[in-house]
């Protein structure tokens, strides 16, 4: 029971990492998050320290815990493999993908629309969280999922930034649909194509930002 207890509050607190729910540089504490879910401190540290061997949290003094803050050295490094590993992704899944996957998808589409009019970050990143691992999980790898969910762990939390201006929000789903328009007609280049514009051109906008948090430093 225990067990089942603790992977549950990890699978929780993973999925807040992945749709972005915790902030960079934000502490998590656990009797905090014990109290949220109803239960002791014990499962959720041990569930946390399991994301800390994962490289998705960090221990500071005292034993509290956080949110790693991004850099742009550590931004500059995970952008190529994502690109590189979410394109392939893409590419393998547009041969196995299912009609119901892609009814999922086009959901997700839909909602993350409404999440965009309404200015409700939260809700667009879950939405994108979901659309994205659900398309990785079509390729039928789970080595190259395992990876891909990786550094999505790491990078989940800096999408918030995505929402800092106001203008990049009319472009946050157009490769979404262009994507799924490619998957709907078996064109797996395509649609790697399309995911891998999604991910260069947001995450040139995210290292401009890092860019200008040194500059401001200095």
């Amino acid at each position: 029971m225990a067990d089942n207890l603790q992977e549950q509050l990890y699978q929780n607190i993973r999925a807040g990492l992945l749709s972005g729910r915790f902030q960079p540089g934000e502490r998590l504490k656990i009797r905090d998050l014990a109290a949220e879910w109803g239960t002791s401190p014990m499962p959720v540290r041990a569930a946390l320290q399991r994301l800390v061997a994962e490289g998705a949290l960090e221990g500071e003094p005292q034993r509290s815990l956080r949110v790693p803050a991004m850099t742009r050295e550590r931004f500059e490094n995970l952008l190529p493999v994502r690109i590189n590993l979410e394109g392939l992704a893409v590419e393998l899944a547009a041969a196995r993908i299912t009609p119901a996957e892609l009814d999922s998808l086009q959901a997700c589409i839909e909602r993350m629309e409404t999440a965009l009019r309404e200015r409700d970050v939260q809700a667009y990143l879950s939405d994108n969280s979901q659309f994205h691992l659900t398309l990785y999980q079509a390729c039928g790898n789970p080595v190259l999922l395992r990876l891909i969910e990786s550094l999505w762990l790491q990078v989940g939390p800096f999408f918030n930034r995505l929402f800092t201006e106001a203008d990049l929000s009319l472009r946050l789903n157009d490769f979404h649909g262009d994507c799924l328009k490619a998957l709907q007609t078996g064109d797996g280049k395509a649609a790697r194509a399309a995911i891998e514009q999604d991910l260069n051109y947001f995450g040139q906008f995210l290292l401009n930002l890092l860019s200008l948090q040194v500059g401001e430093r200095r």
